[in-house]
């Protein structure tokens, strides 16, 4: 009878019973890999031939995917009842009103649940122990039938170690924890309303093109304190329909104690942020943005958790692993927080719930997954440079654990609910990233372009206009794995915090306080800034990805930065705003810059470039500062030059035929001139250019952008 003596054992002890199991079948882990084939690796290789000296690793990979499959079928039933976990783990309300308490603390001595139901009794309601460091406890109703802790009351784990300390802990399943206003540790509350939200509108379809207005609750306001659910609800969900976004990204929901972290240091990873409401008004936010056809992705962080021990993941047993790799494995040197050990058992358990969790009683709509080179390599991207080369996504580096889970997840997700998004926070370029499960990829369906936004700050601050390199804006715009779907965006949150600057302040810093008045004329300073701002974010639209980003109040140049309060800033709130009232002042030109940014969208939802092939690139010239390009039938085509206009300006098109006008920055409503008539019809030449089949000539202004129809093919071109 084979062994399974390879087979490394979790905490829980879980896999040595699946081998046991395995042995009895006569059957051992090697035998899974023999026959083991990706499905579809060969459209894998036909899309990047460059891929076929690695082959051995994605197999290899794909083979860990198989056998975490099988083992979950063999020890769970399958992965659909074991991401269920969140219906047996934490608190559960049974039918006849008794609750039942699990909890996996495979190092502690003894547990025991204490709080206000038992007047905080340390020792009256111990945990019965259980195998594979399981911890069970049933609280029968009370005399009157109602369940013995009251929904909204304080509940504590006490964990007694086998050194003798006596530990105060939050459930890692808590779907609940609120803060006393002066207090320092979140508590843990009990969440079971007698009548919870029910979901009244279905999730939207998946859009084609992606259009994703990213955004944090506590900031949604112009007040200067934390902002609620329902103030997102009421009012932001409103503008970002206006602008017409179809995706909202939220960020910081997943509860953390530190809100100056950004939401990027995670406490309770089941727990829906108290800090802006309850849960049940978070899910009225994801419904009504269901009903405005707009889908909503988490912001998940699961390659870290925060070192918080008290009302956090990290010491609950009173070990160093339980849920992590003990240091120095376990701990991530920058960030200062804790990294999970995606090889456990019950880490995989915990972690696939939460996904699902969000997914089942939130209705998410897919997530944005934090921090994924960190996850993927075991020096976890700190002091290395990713050059581009293949041999630095292969071997020793890689940490096929977490990259494991990562497939695992987006396998799970997209099996479960077809329609998930799921986008990739990677700045190494890993090959495959965005390629299905099926071919030997991650799974995901999207990667943040990381570069763009990178490149154009860095033009902002080191180049003067005249020393722009068209040729290496177009190669960053476009400089993206072929067959692997990107989010284009000219800044996210990253650019706005504290110590960096937004686009807009980039431009036109502090002149955006004293010369943004649309009653005077623009300055040399707004006037660069007004239009660089729309022509940046445009070509990042038409030309940078199959996706759109933009972070909220960017879209109208929010002023200023983002800094949360912290000692260093006397605890103000004066820069965690943000001020959509600027818009709402006609005498600002904040209003003109959101009316672009809603219209640059609406054209988008109307031609679909974002769903189309990759832009064709007819010039780019460096004097004249010109770019052109074509997409899904528009033709783009801008003019960087900051004090040079072209009359009859050449330029290629495929399709012949009459072109008008239909958006143009340079638009009076958009804070621009209005240099160009918009009844004029442009003829096509049937005469060869820049690798198209005809051409047109034009009038190119300074400093401008715009778009044209062809009322006879009855295509759009973006000029």
């Amino acid at each position: 009878m084979p062994v399974l003596c390879s087979l490394a054992v979790s905490p829980s002890g879980r896999l040595a019973a699946v081998g046991a199991r395995l042995a009895w079948s006569g059957e051992t882990m090697a035998d899974l890999g023999d026959n083991v084939t990706i499905p579809e690796f060969s459209c894998l290789l036909q899309m990047d031939p460059y891929l076929k000296p690695y082959e051995q690793d994605f197999r290899r990979r794909y083979e860990l995917l198989q056998k975490q499959l099988f083992l979950l079928e063999e020890a769970e039933g399958g992965f659909d009842q074991f991401t269920r976990s969140y219906n047996t783990f934490g608190v559960q309300r049974r039918p006849d009103n008794s609750l039942y308490f699990k909890e996996w603390a495979p190092a502690a001595e003894a547990l025991f649940l204490t709080g206000d139901f038992n007047g905080w009794d340390k020792f009256s309601h111990r945990y019965t122990k259980k195998e594979f460091g399981k911890w069970e406890l049933i609280l029968p109703p009370k005399h009157d039938n109602s369940p013995a802790v009251d929904h909204n009351s304080k509940l504590k784990v006490v964990v007694h170690t086998k050194e003798g300390q006596r530990l105060y802990r939050i459930s890692p399943w808590a779907k609940y924890v609120t803060k006393e206003e002066k207090a320092i540790i979140y508590d843990w509350v009990h969440w079971d309303p007698p009548q919870p939200y029910i979901h009244i509108h279905p999730r939207p379809k998946k859009p084609t093109s992606l259009r994703i207005y990213e955004a944090h609750v506590g900031i949604g306001s112009p007040e200067g304190k934390i902002a609620s659910y329902n103030n997102f609800t009421t009012n932001v969900l409103p503008r970002i329909k206006d602008l017409g976004y179809n995706c909202i990204q939220l960020m910081a929901i997943m509860e953390h104690a530190y809100y100056a972290s950004f939401g990027y240091q995670i406490t309770s990873f089941f727990a829906a942020s108290s800090r802006y409401g309850t849960p049940d008004e978070l899910k009225q936010l994801i419904d009504v943005a269901h009903s405005m056809g707009i889908l909503v992705l988490l912001d998940v962080v699961h390659s870290h958790a925060s070192k918080n021990t008290e009302d956090g993941l990290n010491r609950f047993d009173g070990s160093d692993s339980c849920f992590f790799h003990s240091p120095p494995r376990g701990e991530h040197s920058l960030w200062d927080s804790r990294l999970f050990d995606y090889s456990s058992w019950e880490v995989l358990r915990f972690l696939l719930s939460n996904l699902r969790w969000w997914m089942e009683e939130y209705r998410f709509d897919g997530f944005r997954f934090d921090g994924i080179t960190s996850m993927l390599y075991h020096h976890h991207g700190i002091g290395t440079g990713f050059t581009g080369d293949y041999s630095e996504y292969f071997g020793l580096q890689v940490d096929e654990d977490s990259l494991v889970y990562l497939m695992l997840a987006n396998h799970v997700l997209h099996t479960l609910y077809p329609d998930c998004i799921t986008v990739a926070e990677d700045v190494s370029g890993m090959p495959a990233l965005c390629r299905k499960v099926e071919e030997g990829g991650l799974g995901f369906d999207y990667r943040l372009a990381m570069a763009v936004p990178d490149k154009w700050i860095q033009i902002l601050k080191e180049l003067k206009d005249e020393e722009w390199n068209i040729g290496n804006i177009v190669h960053t715009l476009t400089n993206r794995r072929y067959g692997e779907k990107c989010i284009a965006y000219a800044e996210s949150h990253d650019q706005a915090l504290v110590g960096d600057k937004s686009l807009a302040f980039w431009l036109m810093d502090k002149e955006m306080y004293t010369n943004m008045s649309s009653l005077i004329p623009m300055t040399a300073i707004i006037d660069r800034g007004m239009q660089l701002h729309k022509m940046i974010r445009l070509i990042t639209h038409g030309l940078g990805g199959e996706g759109y980003l933009n972070f909220m109040g960017n879209e109208f140049g929010h002023p200023e930065w983002l800094d949360f309060p912290r000692e260093g800033n006397n605890q103000s709130y004066h820069y965690a705003r943000r001020q959509f009232n600027l818009v709402d002042m006609d005498h600002l030109r904040y209003g003109q810059l959101y009316a672009f940014d809603r219209d640059m969208n609406r054209t988008e939802d109307k031609y679909g470039w974002l769903a189309a092939p990759p832009a064709f690139v007819s010039a780019k010239h460096e004097e004249d500062k010109v770019i052109v390009f074509d997409r899904a039938n528009v033709l783009f085509i801008f003019n960087f030059h900051p004090n040079k206009s072209f009359q009859d300006y050449r330029v290629a098109v495929e399709a012949p035929g009459k072109y008008k006008i239909k958006l143009d920055s340079d638009a009076v409503q958009y804070g621009g001139h209005g240099r160009l008539d918009h009844n004029t019809e442009f003829f096509t030449y049937p005469e060869p250019f820049n690798g198209r089949s005809n051409s047109i000539k034009e009038h190119r202004d300074d400093h401008s952008a715009y778009i044209l129809d062809n009322e006879v093919v009855r295509l759009n071109w973006r000029v």
